[in-house]
Order: C-alpha cells, then sequence, then structure tokens
C-alpha cells in the first residue's frame, strides 16, 4: 500500500475516533458535574510516550554553494517509513503553569546507489557510487507554557521553548575513499501554543505547535553567520481517559524546519561554509500519558 493511502487511513481513524465520542457522549447516562470533579492538584507529574513511524514529505541538502542539491527522497534512499519515538515529562503547579521536557531521537541510515554525480563540499561522488548515508537530527527541548483557561477539562495555554539541536550528516562512498560530514549543535529559541477540549467525560481532542522563524543570526544560535532558520512541529490528537491516571491518544504531527546560510564555524573544514538543508516529515503514533499520583 501506498504511504499516502497509509496517512490518509490514519486521518480517516482520527475523525471516526471523534466521531466514536461524540456517540459515547450522547449515549451516556449523565456526565458528572464539572464542579463535583476533582480540582487539580497543586503539583503534578506527568510522563509521555509516543511511538509510530515517520514519513520523509520532502527533504533536500545542499552543500557548499557550488554543491548540488541533494533530494534524500530520491537520491538518499529516504522512500521508506520509519521508525518514531517521542519521550517526555511535565511538571504542572496549580493548574497553571507547566513546566515539559522532551527527548526526540532522529536518525535515518540509507544505503544507495547514485544514479548521477553529487557534490558535497567541493567533493564528487561519480555516478553508480555505492554510498552510505546517515541524516541524524536528534534534539532535546524545554517548555514552558500558561493555561489562559486553568480548567481540568480545557487547555488554552501559551508559552516558549528552548531546543538543542544536534545535527550530523554523513555520506561515505562504500568502499571508504570517498567522506563529507557536517555537525552542528546550537539553541533554537520557539514560541508554542497547546490546546485541549473534552468531548465527553473520558473522551477528548487537542492540539500543540512549536514554532519560530529566525531571520537574525544571534536568536538562530549562530552569531557569526548570515543563517536563516525556520522550525514548525504541529500536531492533533485524540485521546480517551482509560484510568484517573493513564490516557492513551492517537497523534498526527508535522514536523519540519530547516536553515540556510553560510556560517563562519564551517570555514576550517572543506567547502565554503555554505548550507541549505530543508526538511518536512509527517508522523502517525500512538501516545500514552501517565500522571503520578498526586499527594495532595
Amino acid at each position: 500500500m501506498h504511504r499516502v493511502h497509509v496517512v490518509a487511513g490514519v486521518v480517516s481513524c482520527l475523525f471516526g475516533f471523534m466521531g466514536v465520542a461524540r456517540a459515547d457522549e450522547a449515549s451516556a447516562p449523565v456526565d458528572v458535574p464539572v464542579s463535583a470533579r476533582k480540582e487539580e492538584p497543586r503539583v503534578e507529574w506527568r510522563a509521555v510516550a509516543e511511538l509510530g513511524f515517520l514519513d520523509v514529505l520532502s527533504h533536500s541538502l545542499r552543500q557548499g554553494s557550488d554543491g548540488s542539491i541533494f533530494r534524500f527522497p530520491e537520491d538518499g534512499g529516504q522512500d521508506n517509513l520509519y521508525t518514531f519515538v517521542r519521550l517526555s515529562a511535565e511538571l504542572s503547579l496549580r493548574g497553571r503553569h507547566t513546566l515539559v521536557f522532551l527527548v526526540q531521537p532522529l536518525d535515518i541510515q540509507t544505503q544507495v546507489v547514485l544514479r548521477r554525480d553529487v557534490t558535497l563540499d567541493g567533493l564528487t561522488f561519480p555516478e553508480n557510487t555505492p554510498l552510505d548515508v546517515r541524516y541524524a537530527f536528534p534534539f532535546y527541548r524545554a517548555s514552558y507554557l500558561y493555561d489562559l483557561l486553568g480548567g481540568p477539562e480545557r487547555e488554552l495555554s501559551v508559552g516558549a521553548s528552548l531546543q538543542l539541536r544536534n545535527a550530523t550528516f554523513v555520506f561515505t562512498s562504500a568502499d571508504g575513499t570517498l567522506r563529507r560530514t557536517n555537525r552542528d549543535v546550537g539553541p533554537v529559541p520557539l514560541l508554542k501554543v497547546r490546546a485541549r477540549w473534552a468531548l465527553s467525560e473520558n473522551w477528548w481532542v487537542g492540539l500543540e505547535a512549536d514554532g519560530s522563524y529566525a531571520p537574525v543570526a544571534l536568536i538562530n544560535g549562530d552569531d557569526d553567520s548570515g543563517t536563516v532558520g525556520a522550525l514548525l512541529d504541529a500536531s492533533l490528537r485524540g485521546g480517551v481517559r482509560v484510568t484517573d491516571q493513564v490516557e492513551v491518544f492517537l497523534n498526527l504531527r508535522y514536523l519540519g524546519g530547516g536553515a540556510r546560510g553560510t556560517s563562519d564555524d564551517n570555514e576550517e573544514e572543506f567547502g565554503d561554509g555554505f548550507t541549505s538543508n530543508w526538511l518536512s516529515t509527517a508522523t502517525v503514533s500512538l501516545g500514552v500519558q501517565y500522571r503520578l499520583p498526586s499527594a495532595d
């Protein structure tokens, strides 16, 4: 089955999920009034994990101002589905303030035979070269959110995040005689929003987004470059409360971004330091959230 059909099927499943929740709400005897429910604790810890697959929608890289545009799905073999994992921990204070720490692994390794000459940072990989490709872009993100509504059944939170990127690109001929690498570590400031609505006593839908556009080198984490960067991590999810401590959810996510510019950090390496890297992906995942028992 084509990857697009798989994603479309999951989207249909999510909307069907919302319809089931509405039907469940209509058929339920009587929901417990909001005023009768337990108020949110003063301090609450939550652990969240997601597991699913990632589809590369588009991905291009150019290293060196005279380099080739390397399109990973066509040239680098990124045309499969890849395992997606995301872990986060949350600390909520008085139902209004939330601190989030997130870990996102992303490491795609492929093997291809080049169908054309490809030049990266002044080095040409000839046509028909067996090529090992590694694209790793794991990141770590800390966030603060303030809930404007402050209720246990709904949320509209705004805030900011600071993400630490940890990028590694490696291109190596199978015989080991040709290689180009690029590594980059730096902070990325983001704006953040999160919302959640109850469909019934147990069913809910929500959305979450982190994003930024950084035309200024200083706030993009590289004060010696003319780099322009952007990132968007946006998701739509629907879930159900299984117990007072456990919720499960289905999540659809767009994760994309990149950067373009010349960095002085690369001047001692091969090439002139110019890099253009843009990535767009979609993920489908099942998630579980566990609320640690409160001491309140």
